[in-house]
């Protein structure tokens, strides 16, 4: 980049949930503005920009027009046509770039490349036709059967617990490009939120553990009880990652932490993550000013952490029986709340997000859940 973005340029945004809102808030603190640009209207991200354009993203000529008004351009998700970028890039720089969205959207391009650079990867067949499907063998399940493009939040796959059940899972993923990902035995999932600028400079956030339910990240905590050698080989990773991608923006690394102490690569995420939400609240600068900082060229902040953090996930369920109390949650005082201004709550759907504060890990947990838990009483 032959010059920083300065504050007071504006800042264009793919992408209208609640990445994208966060990113915004971060963005107008250092005195940027905001257009966002999504299918969507009234949208999270919409709240807070300045301009708010509703189109859709194979658009081209209203993505073109977007991207002649803004100085630069990111995304908050991977699912983005390769020509809706193509078509930003004639205008105004991506970041990350197009290369790094190509390789990360896919997982059959994703893991390859990540074998290929010799990162350690869950073992996995590539799916393509039926000749694929009938050269898995007994050595390969149990398995997950993963669509190679489009999935997110456990979509788009499927359990094979055995060889019989392979074919009518292929056929329950419409007989999709798919990866047949073998299981393994693991301790625990986490994850390393990495931020890399134009001229290479890193920062790091976690180990961060991350535990799911119903195939979405239910709660993320950090620090990891790790050996420090093992934090340190997952930031590595991480390094190498970056670094063989050229990426200048956000990228999420997440891991399987193997019963027999092995670090394997799981997902990539070229952008901020659920897991790094926390650093809003538990670090001296968070994951979403990083990538302002990164895509307008500015130097990074630091990634310290201030205390031991735990973030919960609130979905929709918790206003299925009514409006969660939120009295009850922030009478807990290390609290701090994020609602996505989302109009809809439906089950499953991530509609904001607690983290808490405390002296150690476990604690920031325990009093992280029993706020939550204190949402549904209603009494």
């Amino acid at each position: 980049m032959s010059r920083a973005i300065l504050p007071g340029a504006t800042i264009g945004m793919l992408g209208s949930g609640q990445l994208g809102r966060m990113f915004a808030i971060a963005a107008r603190r250092l005195g940027y503005r905001i257009h966002v640009f999504s299918p969507e209207s009234d949208s999270p991200t919409g709240h807070v920009a300045d301009l708010e354009v509703q189109a859709n993203y194979d658009d081209l000529d209203a993505v073109a027009e977007f991207a002649q008004n803004v100085e630069v351009v990111s995304f908050e998700f991977e699912n983005v046509h390769a020509a809706t970028i193509d078509a930003v890039e004639r205008y105004a720089p991506v970041h990350p770039s197009g290369r790094v969205l190509y390789t990360a959207q896919q997982r059959i391009r994703e893991k390859t490349f990540l074998r290929n650079a010799g990162i350690p990867v869950t073992p996995f067949r590539e799916i393509y036709t039926q000749a694929e499907i009938d050269q898995v063998t007994e050595e390969d399940v149990p398995a997950v059967l993963k669509t190679a493009a489009w999935g997110y939040d456990g979509k788009g796959q499927v359990k094979v617990e055995t060889l019989n059940e392979l074919q009518a899972a292929w056929d329950q993923i419409d007989n999709a490009e798919a990866v047949l990902e073998r299981f393994v035995s693991f301790d625990c999932e986490l994850s390393v939120v990495a931020t890399r600028t134009h001229d290479g400079s890193m920062a790091f956030y976690g180990p961060m553990e991350n535990r799911h339910h119903n195939h979405i990240l239910d709660v993320s905590v950090t620090p990891l009880d790790i050996s420090p050698a093992m934090a340190e080989e997952a930031k590595e990773i991480a390094r190498t990652i970056l670094t063989e991608l050229e990426v200048v923006g956000v990228l999420c690394v997440e891991f399987f932490l193997t019963t027999e102490g092995k670090l394997l690569v799981n997902e990539l995420a070229p952008r901020p993550h659920n897991s790094g939400h926390l650093t809003v609240d538990a670090h001296l600068s968070c994951q979403f000013e990083q990538q302002v900082r990164t895509v307008c060229g500015l130097p990074l902040g630091s990634a310290e952490q201030k205390r031991p953090a735990a973030m919960v996930n609130l979905l929709g369920d918790l206003w299925q029986d009514g409006e969660p109390n939120w009295r009850n949650a922030l009478a807990e005082p290390n609290l701090k709340m994020h609602l996505y201004g989302k109009r809809e709550a439906r089950v499953g759907r991530k509609m904001g997000h607690m983290t808490v504060l405390a002296d150690t890990p476990q604690e920031a947990v325990e009093r992280a859940l029993a706020a939550r838990q204190s949402l549904t009483n209603r009494g």
